[in-house]
């Protein structure tokens, strides 16, 4: 623990100054005290009945009639195909309610820009979808399931055309040249491909919530269980609050809260229990990225976020820059995994990159255990494909921060490149309760230290 005065002196002033006026501007929208109860569309309380045509029928009613709230019904509701959120709506989940998607791919179509591992692209739809809505929120007690035990085989298939849609990415591609899905986009609606599909399917599985550029959106209490992919993704949208949030997951992939370019984010009072990343703040991949928004006025704070990959996590996807995020109050689980994987907090990258992650701010939590390190700073994370575009990372603050029992490893492992080193890390009152093997700092810069 190295004080620097003038550091903490801004550190300090971001917490008492930036801080309320970030949360003053995170403003959860207002509906219209109107009520569109799904029954009366045609939805039904039956597991084995298709209620999507109903349910999207009452959001449509909803959005033309000025908002206000959709509400299910109690039971067991079934989707086979996506619901789209329009402007104004509030789609309500009842407590008692479990709201559970089919899975077969065809039923998600047409295609929906969206944003995949950081790369924007046509994609079969996520099973909650908006696009450039306003006024939108996703609340109630309920239960949202996604059904990803039937998509998971999918993994296994991706690579190829994986490695092609980065490609893509890295050389600036149109977005609506990228087409994967099922090969087929129609965007002048005249029936036939616009001409860059090539009509076969590709293994890209969906999200289970994905807003796209959208305006004051609000996901406040329902679980997302079993999702196929990404569980709860805003992309590219402005003034966020997502809390009271259970996530659930179960296999590689099933990130919990992943914000994504979006500027003045709140998430709090959640609990994520999941296989890969808890939490995790994105900002797009390599080239495709840099052309666009970045992730910056985060929030985290009240947070239990367990993970057998990372608990809490910036990237690796963070071309675009990730800025000013305050994390307060949170409990990390690195938890334990046959192959010893489990990170508290990690903030990850390699040279394809670029970018930046600067003012991060950490106080007052607790990393209780993990395997393999309980803070992690990286350059050298998997994947690389030969880049030399090194991210730039400074101004990373831990305060009061608690690591308990680290099992597999050190307690901290900071591994920055010699062209451009990790750079201002601060810590105060940060305490170690037993780790495995010595701590790392490689090409780290900060008060009273300077690694080779």
């Amino acid at each position: 623990n190295v004080p620097d005065a003038a550091a903490w002196h801004y550190a300090d002033s971001a917490w008492r100054e930036g801080l309320p006026r970030l949360l003053a501007r995170i403003q959860p929208p207002q509906f219209p005290d109107r009520v569109y109860a799904a029954v009366s569309y045609g939805a039904k309380s039956d597991s084995t009945f298709d209620s999507r045509p109903g349910i999207q029928a009452a959001i449509d009613a909803c959005h033309a009639a000025g908002g206000g709230r959709v509400l299910l019904p109690a039971g067991q509701v079934r989707s086979d195909g996506p619901l789209e959120l329009r402007s104004g709506v509030n789609l309500v989940v009842p407590a008692a309610t479990t709201l559970s998607f089919g899975w077969d791919s065809l039923d998600y179509r047409p295609l929906r820009l969206q944003r995949w591992e950081g790369t924007v692209l046509y994609n079969w739809s996520p099973l909650i979808y908006a696009r450039e809505a306003r006024d939108i929120a996703v609340t109630g007690g309920g239960t949202i399931h996604g059904n990803g035990r039937h998509w998971r085989h999918w993994r296994a298939r991706q690579k190829a055309q994986r490695d092609r849609l980065r490609d893509m990415g890295r050389d600036g591609v149109p977005d609506e040249q990228r087409v994967f899905g099922d090969g087929f986009l129609d965007l002048d609606g005249d029936g036939r491909d616009d001409g860059f599909g090539e009509g076969r399917s590709y293994p890209f599985r969906p999200d289970l919530l994905q807003f796209y550029d959208c305006d004051n959106v609000l996901i406040d209490g329902p679980t997302f269980r079993e999702s196929p992919f990404w569980s709860v993704h805003p992309v590219f949208c402005r003034n966020v609050t997502i809390r009271n949030v259970t996530v659930e997951g179960h296999f590689l992939n099933d990130d919990g809260i992943d914000p994504d370019s979006c500027t003045d984010v709140l998430v709090e009072d959640c609990t994520v229990d999941t296989v890969d990343d808890a939490l995790a703040v994105k900002a797009g991949r390599d080239q495709d990225g840099w052309q666009r928004a970045p992730m910056r006025n985060l929030v985290v704070r009240r947070c239990s976020l367990r993970s057998t990959t990372n608990a809490w996590t910036i990237g690796s996807e963070m071309s675009g820059g990730v800025e000013n995020v305050f994390v307060e109050d949170c409990v990390f689980t690195g938890a334990k995994h046959p192959s010893g994987r489990g990170h508290g907090i990690t903030f990850k990258s390699n040279l394809d990159r670029g970018g930046f992650v600067r003012d991060i701010f950490i106080r007052d939590c607790r990393v209780d255990s993990a395997e393999q390190a309980g803070v992690v700073v990286r350059m050298d994370y998997h994947g690389y494909r030969g880049g030399d575009y090194p991210p730039d990372v400074q101004r990373l603050y831990l305060d009061s921060v608690a690591i308990g029992t680290v099992s597999e490893g050190p307690a901290f492992r900071f591994v920055g490149v010699e062209q451009q080193p990790i750079r201002g890390v601060y810590f105060r009152d940060v305490t170690v309760d037993s780790s495995a093997a010595p701590n790392v700092f490689e090409h780290t810069v900060s008060a009273g230290l300077d690694t080779p």
